[in-house]
């Protein structure tokens, strides 16, 4: 069987051993045993993913272009859709970020007692739709898996969240939802105009991306506005770009441990991701028109999100908010239309799967042991929790961007190519993104100042329990993963380049010299 259908289905087939395994169970055996199966069951299976979807990058060729370990069968022939599957430089990335985002997101969810089994099952079903998001090749394909993660994580917020979950899970349900039938109409659309051009129906990305540059898919003038803003509006609403972020603070808030660091880790790349594979190919005119726009948007979320972010009292809405901060520049420098940029674009996006992912994880320890964010309840944890307390500044630091650490190597990228960037006004959306940087740091320092640092005033701190061995598994591995790409950056933008530029040439065209390099 392909590579990369074994990657994508097995958590699915995990997801329905638990399902068998909960129905087959005996009324008799203890619950707490049945719990620790499901737990032990979904932690073998994503393990086991992830060592799969290792060999996925082990047989990546890094000087192709297009899908690679591809699988393509007939689906519904009537309609030209296909079962099409494979990776490029731009997704194998973030497919191993999902995969190994996963196991430390089932270690993060130990302790939940609710409802163990369906919470597990819902966390497999929903590493299956984020993979599928990336490998799809066909447009049908692509939408169906985009929709399919908004079911687990409308349950994972709306029943095992915080007080205000219900809340929570019905605003990101609706925010989603609608961006989501937008890109439905527009993928109608490109479809049906595809057809026209080619004399035969087909979803499939690469002929569609194609026909548009070879010109044969002709998009009436006054549609391709609407259709590009129908794609972007359900991306950006996805990352989310200001001011489509009101949704992200509720459900990160409101969410389990594990359901944050997923949403930072991986459901946000889908927004950014769908930026880069559909709205700058398929609409190449409207993307070079609307990028000083968007850049402008993307430098007002990096500006109010590190603002909003220094003024919070509750550990997890700080880190949710420097999310909005983070997908800014990331949002910056998809936009610039430099390789440099773009690569720096994509780099960040692993980047902060990593560090978010992480600083979440970090807010989640303390929190089961104190029941409380709020950041005036802490204060000297480094004294009771030493261990804790390095991983923690180590991964704050790799957010804010302090070189040799992964958060530095992504915004360097992207400033350095914004600044070189031929969109108008990009040198003044490069320096005014630049002060996101040292904003990231105010917030970040201040919050290790107050938490980590200083005495220790309140006996409950006095007696926290440092890191136990399965928080070490968990938060290990990021730790390690933010300081490998922090030193080695080059081991992830090999693998890359070649997708990305192309992705750049589709926009700008291939007569023109490309403006800066990795190299």
């Amino acid at each position: 069987m392909n590579l990369i259908t074994i990657t994508t289905f097995l958590p699915l087939a995990g997801a329905i051993v638990l399902l068998l395994s909960g129905a087959l169970a005996s009324r008799n055996t203890d619950r707490e045993r049945l719990d620790n199966r499901y737990r032990w069951v979904a932690l073998i299976v994503t393990a086991v993913t992830f060592f799969v979807s290792l060999r996925i990058i082990a047989k990546f060729d890094i000087s192709g272009v297009g899908p690679q370990l591809w699988q393509k069968v007939p689906w519904i022939g009537s309609l030209g859709a296909n079962y099409y599957v494979g990776v490029d430089g731009v997704s194998v990335w973030l497919v191993l970020l999902t995969t190994f985002l996963m196991p430390i997101s089932i270690l993060a969810s130990w302790g939940v007692t609710k409802r163990v089994r369906e919470y597990m099952l819902f966390m497999l079903i929903l590493e299956t739709g984020m993979i599928g998001v990336f490998v799809s090749w066909d447009l049908l394909l692509f939408y169906l898996f985009f929709e399919i993660t908004l079911i687990p994580m409308y349950f994972l917020i709306g029943v095992w969240g915080g007080e205000r979950r219900v809340y929570a899970a019905i605003k990101f349900f609706i925010y989603t939802v609608v961006g989501s039938l937008l890109m439905l109409v527009a993928l109608i659309a490109v479809y049906f105009y595809n057809a026209k051009a080619a004399g035969a129906y087909s979803f499939d990305i690469v002929e569609i991306t194609s026909n548009i540059a070879a010109g044969k898919t002709a998009i009436p003038e006054n549609l391709k506005l609407w259709l590009w803003l129908a794609f972007a509006l359900a991306f950006f609403i996805k990352v989310p770009v200001f001011p489509f972020h009101t949704w992200l603070p509720d459900a990160h808030v409101e969410a389990p441990t594990a359901g944050s660091i997923i949403l930072a880790g991986v459901l946000l790349k889908m927004g950014t991701y769908g930026l880069m594979r559909f709205n700058l190919p398929f609409f190449p005119d409207i993307s070079q028109k609307a990028a000083p726009y968007v850049m402008a948007l993307a430098v007002v979320g990096i500006i109010y999100g590190a603002l909003v972010a220094m003024v919070q009292p509750d550990m997890k809405k700080l880190v949710a908010y420097s999310s909005v901060s983070h997908l800014g520049f990331v949002v910056l420098g998809i936009f610039s239309f430099t390789d440099l940029a773009m690569q720096g674009a994509l780099y960040q996006m692993l980047a902060h799967g990593v560090s978010t992912g992480a600083l979440f994880l970090c807010v989640g320890i303390v929190y089961e042991r104190r029941h409380t964010r709020m950041i005036a309840e802490y204060g000297g944890i480094a004294t009771p929790m030493p261990q804790y307390s390095t991983m923690f500044l180590i991964v704050a630091l790799s957010s804010l961007g302090l070189p040799l650490l992964n958060g530095f190597i992504g915004e360097f990228l992207i400033l350095l190519g914004a600044f070189a960037s031929p969109v108008a006004h990009a040198k003044l959306f490069a320096v005014l993104g630049a002060t996101g940087v040292i904003l990231s740091a105010v917030y970040l320092l201040w919050m290790l100042q107050r938490v980590i640092f200083g005495e220790v005033k309140m006996r409950e701190n006095a007696e926290l329990e440092d890191l136990n061995a399965r928080e070490k598994w968990a938060l290990v591995p990021l730790v390690a993963m933010a300081i490998v790409m922090g030193v080695a950056p080059m081991l992830f933008l090999r693998v890359s380049e070649k997708s990305v530029s192309d992705v750049r040439q589709s926009v700008v065209g291939a007569g023109e010299k490309s403006v800066g390099s990795v190299r």
